[in-house]
């Protein structure tokens, strides 16, 4: 994968939102990238440069996980735009019909762009789509084609300057979250109820996995664990609890996680879904550790940090932990 391609999706929500019901959606989202831009009231944008390593999964099928998610947990329908850039993943999710999405691919924003009209690029307001009508451009075609000199004349130097950008698919913006990620959550919706209490643990064991993994790869570490349990019924259950320190080891996160799932005694409950929320987030050399005697510590963290390196390389599902290979 070219390292300077990028892959940004809009989702647009199909749903009227509180500002608590979209901090949820936020919240959600940062589960599959901690690159995550709100775009109130009704849309939010990841870039899923980063993640697509992570989930071992092509661009629009992480796109699909993100809705599925969505309706899944929150029931919550959505259209998506996908590509290299913030404006025209927006363009493509408003060209989505309800429930679709529209990968504007690389090498192909230009051809996709040429015949849509030129109200359609961001900015451009009432009186400048007039302007140009009177003066027969109605396509972001016809705008690009245009003499930058022509275009300069009739909307003056640095409207014509911009929207000769807009009009090539040119957007530089990063996505940028508005305030530094003080939580990773990482969430698994079941194929179907369960009440075996060994699968109940077996994913929960699966989702701590997976905040570790998220956390030494962010170089974070997390101070307070949360599990949610949500239920056939739409109700949920939740616990939180502190670590004794600060950690980004898988181990010692699926202790505190399980010691949530015992605590609740679910035995024969009808789970539908399991989210584990990790907060307190510290850069990892601000962090504290206890010095430990333990040899056995010592190479345990050593093999996890050459399973992450093995991730890295081959994908996810390179290295599992024992309890829940197969």
């Amino acid at each position: 994968m070219n390292a300077r391609l990028r892959h940004i999706a809009h989702l647009h929500l199909h749903a009227a939102l509180s500002e608590a019901q979209y901090g949820n959606v936020i919240e959600l989202m940062s589960g599959i990238t901690p690159h995550v831009q709100a775009v109130p009231p009704d849309a939010v944008q990841l870039d899923l440069t980063s993640a697509l390593r992570y989930f071992g999964l092509p661009p629009s099928d992480v796109v699909q996980l993100a809705k599925l998610r969505l309706k899944a947990l929150y029931d919550i329908d959505s259209s998506a735009g996908l590509a290299g850039n913030r404006m025209l993943a927006a363009m493509a999710a408003d060209a989505s019909a309800p429930g679709d999405t529209t990968w504007v691919r690389a090498g192909q924003a230009a051809d996709w762009l040429r015949p849509r009209p030129v109200n359609a690029l961001p900015g451009i307001g009432r009186a400048t789509a007039e302007t140009l009508r009177r003066y027969g451009l109605h396509t972001i075609g016809q705008v690009r084609d245009l003499p930058a000199g022509t275009l300069q004349r009739l909307l003056g130097a640095g409207p014509a300057r911009l929207l000769t950008e807009r009009a090539r698919g040119h957007d530089p913006r990063p996505v940028a979250p508005s305030e530094p990620a003080e939580h990773l959550v990482a969430d698994l919706v079941l194929d179907r109820d369960c009440l075996d209490p060994d699968e109940h643990h077996r994913a929960v064991l699966g989702l701590a996995d997976q905040v570790g993994q998220r956390l030494r790869g962010e170089s974070q570490v997390a101070g307070r664990l949360t599990l949610t349990v949500r239920y056939a019924d739409g109700s949920s259950t939740t616990r939180t609890r502190a670590l004794p320190e600060p950690a980004d080891h898988s181990p010692a996160l699926a202790a505190i996680a399980l010691g949530l799932l015992t605590g609740l005694g679910l035995q024969r409950a009808r789970v539908r879904a399991f989210v584990i929320r990790a907060d307190d987030l510290l850069p990892t050399d601000r962090a504290y550790r206890q010095l430990s005697l333990d040899p056995g510590d010592s190479r345990a963290r050593a093999a996890e940090a050459a399973a992450d390196r093995a991730r890295r390389r081959f994908g996810p599902a390179a290295v599992r932990p024992a309890a829940l290979a197969n």
